[in-house]
C-alpha cells in the first residue's frame, strides 16, 4: 500500500516536506493509503485543493479564503461573481474527476513572507489568511496551473485522489466573523476506498430522508421565525408534548437516583461571572445588558446559579453528596451561519446536573452517573462511547490540579472496566471532562452529555462542607449533563428513529378514526380515557374517505392507529393497527387502556 506522508513527533509530514527536510520515511512511522484518521486527513485535504483548482479552471476569476479538513470531510472557502448552488457540483466533480485523471504531481514551494504578499497584493482574501500567519519564510502547493498558500499535507499527486463527493454550497462569513462579506462555502468527503465512499453516500441519503429540520415541518414539531430571531426555537403543540413527555420522563429518572430539583435564574450579575471565571473565557459567547447601571449576564450555563443555592445553607459531611438538577434555560452567541435546526441555537435547555461531594465519593459519582447514561442511553437504543477531554489552551487552574483530576478520571474509568479515547485538548476550561458520545441508526456519532470534575469554581466561590471532626473542607463539584441539551437531543431522536417515536415520548400516542359520525362520540369518549393515563390522541373524523384518513394518519408517524366501526360501538373493542410492531389485532376497549397502562409503567430509566 503507497506511503503517502510520515508522522514524526506527533506530527503528520507529507512526502514533500520530508523530502524538503532530508527526513528519513524509514526512520519514522509511515502513513499508508488506508482508512486511518491521518490518511484521510492528507488525503481529504489535497481534495479541497483539487476542488478549488476545479473552481478556478471553471470560473477563472474566483479567489480563496481558506480549505481545512474537518471532522467529516473538507471545505473551501471562495469568491466568485455570482453565487453558486448546489446544481453547480456536478460540473465541479466533473471536472476534478478530469484534472485527477491527469496525475499531476502536488509540489511544495518555500517562499519568503514578503515574496507572498506581493505575489497576492490584488488578493484580498489572501491577505486575509496572510493576517493571521507570522512564519516569515511560507509554502505554497502547486499542482498544474492552480496554487494556494498552505502548510500541508498533501498526497505526492493527483491521481491518489479517486474516489470523492462535494456535498453541499453553504455561505460564511469571511473568517468566521458576522462583521464581514460573506463568501461561499462548499463541502466535500473523499476517501482511499470505493466501497467506504458508497456507503457514506448512502448515509447520507438516508440522513437526508431523517432531517429533523423537514420532519420537525412535517410532524408540525417546532418553528423559527425571522421576527422572533434566529437560533431561537418555537416549540408547537406536538413538540412540546414530545419535549414534556422526555422532561418527565427524565425527571422521574432523577428523583429515583437521589437529585434534588432546583431553579435559579437566567440573568445574573455579571460580577458573578467574573467571579466564576465565565467573563474572563467565556465572555465572547455570553450576552450582557445592564439593569439600574448594573452590568448582568444572561447565563450561559448552570453551575453558578446551584453553587448560590449549595451556599444558601450550611452543608454537612452527612449531606454528601448533594445532587441538583434543573431543567435551565442558557444563551450563547453563536454565529448566524453555524446556526442549524436545533442541533445549533442560541437558546437551550441542559438536563443540567451539579453533584457536590468529597474527594473520596468522586469515583462513585462518576460511576453511577455512567450506570445512569447506559440506562438512558439503552431506553432509546443508542450505543455510545466515551471519551476523556484534557486540559485545553485557554484554562484555569494549574498543572497539579489539571494532573491530579484527569487521572482521577481516568483511574474510575479503568477500575470500572470502561474504554475511552482521549481528547487532547478538549477539556472545559475549569476542568477536565467525560464526552458521552452516542452512535445513531445510521451509524453517525453524536456529542451529547459530558461529566466534568471541577476543584476551581468550589475554591473561587469559597464553597466548603463541615466535616466529622468540625473542620470545613472544600467540596469537589460535578457537572453533569446526559442528554446535552433538550433541542439537540431531541433532534438527534428525531433523526434516529426518523420521526417513529417510541410511545413513552411519542407527541400523538394513538389517532382514532371513526368510521362514520354514528362513531365519533365513542372515539371522543375513549380519547378521554386515554388522557386519564396520560396518552395523547387525535380524533381524525374529517369529511374524508376512511382510506384517506389512514394514509394522512400513517403520515403523521404514530405508534398506533385504531378504527371504529360499529362492531367496535356495538361490542365496546377496537380495531389496532400497532405501527411499530406492524401487526393488526382486535381487542376490548379496557385490554387496550391496560396494555397502554403496561407499556408506561415499563418505560423507566
Amino acid at each position: 500500500m503507497d506511503c503517502i506522508a510520515i508522522k514524526k513527533d506527533g506530527q503528520i509530514i507529507d512526502l514533500q516536506t520530508a523530502q524538503a527536510l532530508d527526513i528519513k520515511l524509514e526512520d519514522n512511522e509511515q502513513i499508508k493509503a488506508d482508512s486511518s484518521a491521518e490518511a484521510l486527513e492528507v488525503l481529504r485535504h489535497s481534495t479541497a485543493h483539487l476542488m478549488a483548482q476545479a473552481i478556478k479552471e471553471l470560473h477563472p476569476e474566483a479567489k480563496f479564503f481558506v480549505g481545512p479538513v474537518v471532522k467529516e470531510g473538507f471545505y473551501y472557502d471562495f469568491k466568485l461573481e455570482h453565487q453558486l448552488n448546489d446544481e453547480d457540483l456536478p460540473a465541479i466533480e466533473k471536472k476534478m474527476k478530469e484534472l485527477a485523471g491527469k496525475k499531476l504531481p502536488i509540489e511544495r514551494f518555500e517562499v519568503s513572507r514578503k515574496e507572498i504578499i506581493k505575489k497576492f497584493a490584488s488578493d484580498e482574501l489572501k491577505q486575509a489568511v496572510l493576517e493571521k500567519i507570522c512564519d516569515d519564510v511560507l509554502t505554497i502547493y502547486k499542482q498544474g496551473d492552480f496554487e494556494d498558500l498552505c502548510r500541508g499535507p498533501h498526497v505526492p499527486n493527483t491521481r491518489m485522489i479517486r474516489n470523492f463527493k462535494l456535498i453541499r454550497v453553504a455561505g460564511a462569513y469571511l473568517g468566521g466573523d458576522e462583521a464581514n462579506e460573506m463568501i461561499t462555502r462548499i463541502y466535500g468527503i473523499s476517501f482511499f476506498d470505493k466501497a467506504e465512499l458508497k456507503d457514506y453516500v448512502t448515509m447520507l441519503e438516508e440522513a437526508k430522508k431523517r432531517d429533523h429540520r423537514r420532519l420537525g415541518t412535517d410532524l408540525k414539531l417546532f418553528t423559527f421565525s425571522d421576527d422572533i430571531g434566529a437560533g431561537l426555537p418555537l416549540w408547537l403543540p406536538a413538540g412540546a408534548r414530545l419535549r414534556g413527555k422526555l422532561e418527565q420522563l427524565l425527571y422521574k429518572a432523577h428523583r429515583v437516583r437521589g437529585y434534588q430539583p432546583v431553579c435559579a435564574p437566567e440573568i445574573l450579575k455579571a460580577e458573578a461571572w467574573v467571579k466564576s471565571g465565565h467573563y474572563a473565557n467565556y465572555k465572547e459567547n455570553m450576552y450582557f445588558t445592564t439593569v439600574e447601571s448594573q452590568e448582568y449576564g444572561l447565563k450561559p450555563m448552570n453551575c453558578v446559579g446551584h453553587i448560590a443555592i449549595f451556599k444558601d445553607d450550611l452543608v454537612s459531611y452527612r449531606d454528601l453528596p448533594l445532587k441538583f438538577f434543573e431543567y435551565g434555560i442558557v444563551h450563547r452567541h453563536e454565529l448566524s451561519g453555524a446556526l442549524h435546526g436545533l442541533f445549533r441555537v442560541r437558546e437551550f435547555t441542559q438536563d443540567d446536573a451539579h453533584i457536590f461531594c468529597t474527594q473520596t465519593q468522586v469515583k462513585t459519582e462518576i460511576i453511577e452517573v455512567l450506570e445512569f447514561v447506559e440506562s438512558l442511553m439503552g431506553h432509546f437504543n443508542f450505543e455510545y462511547e466515551l471519551e476523556v477531554s484534557t486540559k485545553p489552551k485557554k484554562a484555569i487552574g494549574d498543572d497539579e490540579f489539571w494532573e491530579t483530576t484527569t487521572k482521577g478520571i481516568m483511574d474510575a474509568l479503568d477500575e470500572n472496566g470502561y474504554t475511552y479515547g482521549i481528547d487532547e485538548g478538549g477539556g472545559a476550561f475549569y476542568g477536565p471532562k467525560i464526552d458521552i458520545k452516542i452512535l445513531d441508526a445510521i451509524g453517525r456519532k453524536w456529542q451529547c452529555g459530558t461529566i466534568q470534575i471541577d476543584m476551581n469554581l468550589p475554591e473561587r466561590f469559597d464553597l466548603h462542607y463541615t466535616t466529622k471532626d468540625d473542620t470545613r473542607e472544600r467540596p469537589v463539584m460535578i457537572h453533569r449533563a446526559i442528554l446535552g441539551s433538550f433541542e439537540r437531543f431531541i433532534g438527534i431522536l428525531t433523526e434516529h428513529y426518523a420521526g417513529e417515536f417510541p410511545l413513552s415520548i411519542a407527541p400523538t400516542g394513538v389517532i382514532l378514526i371513526p368510521i362514520a359520525d354514528s362513531h365519533v362520540e365513542y372515539a371522543k369518549q375513549l380519547q378521554k380515557e386515554l388522557q386519564e393515563i396520560e396518552i395523547d390522541s387525535d380524533v381524525f373524523d374529517k369529511n374524508d374517505s376512511l382510506n384517506k384518513r389512514i394514509r394522512t394518519a400513517e403520515k403523521q408517524r404514530v405508534p398506533m392507529i385504531v378504527v371504529i366501526g360499529d362492531d367496535e360501538v356495538a361490542n365496546s373493542t377496537i380495531a389496532l393497527r400497532d405501527r411499530r410492531a406492524r401487526e393488526r389485532s382486535e381487542m376490548t376497549k379496557e385490554a387496550f387502556i391496560q396494555m397502554l397502562n403496561n407499556k408506561k409503567s415499563e418505560d423507566r430509566i
